[in-house]
């Protein structure tokens, strides 16, 4: 009688295992199947707009030509975005993981860089407006808008870039040390190099969000139409999020504006899944290869 009671909890157990593993599962498939419907509209809708023309030609009069100077814009403003904010992030990163001490002053650096990472977007597009568009006189250009979406996206990095250093382990460090190298050279070629993956990860998230922003590049960089490419930091420049939300908004709600719309949106959707997969792939090969020596 014991037998039957305790196979039968047994098997009511194992029942629960894979109702809650089914659960999960589905819940985990969720995200996958929101991004499939929503590049699967976008691609239905915005597919008949690309066109050679559409990729090469410049924009006028809102709802005609193409959008070369939008994608060119958009690289160029990640380009700077990231070229200001990946450098001091992992810098600061460093710092606050293997020199910093454990004390209030370090909490409240911790804390004031988790605040920046919630503060809207549109309240960043301000500051930039004021403190690079008029106060340091930078105007709207792409200088202003890459240097805002850098405020933007420096708690990512600093955040994702210091979890990854401290997940790489301390026996690397001592043993590093104590073959006499100093904890300059230990963090530069021990440990950077085994945190190099994750912090890539979260340059990719910080980017992700660069690449898609509307509010602070609206605000410090341009109209988002501009029908030239940039030749200096001090020109304005078009990107595609401002100029898919200008035709949303300002077109005239005709059939050309939301196919225009969604086709700008499709080849934004594109760049970010290239860069994405370079990316990855480019990690992927790194880890292998660290695998490899340390076999």
């Amino acid at each position: 009688m014991t037998f039957l009671f305790s196979g039968r909890k047994e098997w009511n157990e194992k029942k629960k295992e894979v109702i809650l593993r089914g659960i999960l599962c589905v819940f985990a498939l969720i995200p996958a199947i929101i991004l499939i419907i929503l590049f699967s509209y976008i691609f239905s809708n915005g597919i008949s707009a690309i066109n050679i023309d559409f990729l090469l030609n410049s924009p006028y009069m809102l709802e005609r030509g193409g959008i070369f100077p939008q994608i060119i814009g958009s690289l160029c403003l990640v380009s700077v975005c990231l070229l200001f904010a990946v450098p001091l992030g992992v810098l600061s990163a460093i710092y606050l993981a293997e020199y910093a001490p454990d004390n209030a002053l370090t909490g409240i650096i911790r804390f004031f860089v988790e605040c920046l990472a919630g503060i809207p977007s549109i309240v960043i597009g301000l500051f930039g407006l004021i403190l690079l568009v008029h106060y340091l006189n930078f105007g709207i250009s792409l200088l202003s808008g890459g240097l805002s979406l850098g405020f933007m996206i420096l708690p990512w990095t600093i955040r994702a870039s210091e979890e990854a250093i401290r997940a790489v382990p301390r026996s690397f460090r001592e043993a590093s040390l104590a073959l006499g190298a100093t904890k300059l050279q230990t963090i530069r070629c021990v440990v950077l190099r085994n945190a190099f993956p994750g912090i890539i990860t979260g340059v990719l998230l910080g980017l992700g969000k660069a690449l898609g922003e509307t509010a602070v590049v609206l605000l410090t960089a341009g109209s988002g139409l501009e029908s030239f490419i940039p030749r200096s930091l001090f020109d304005p420049v078009g990107s595609l999020p401002v100029y898919i939300y200008m035709l949303a908004t300002q077109g005239r709600h005709s059939s050309t504006a939301f196919s225009k719309a969604s086709g700008a949106s499709l080849v934004l959707l594109t760049i970010f899944f290239a860069i994405n997969v370079s990316a990855l792939l480019l990690r992927n090969r790194y880890i292998r290869r660290m695998r490899g020596e340390i076999a």
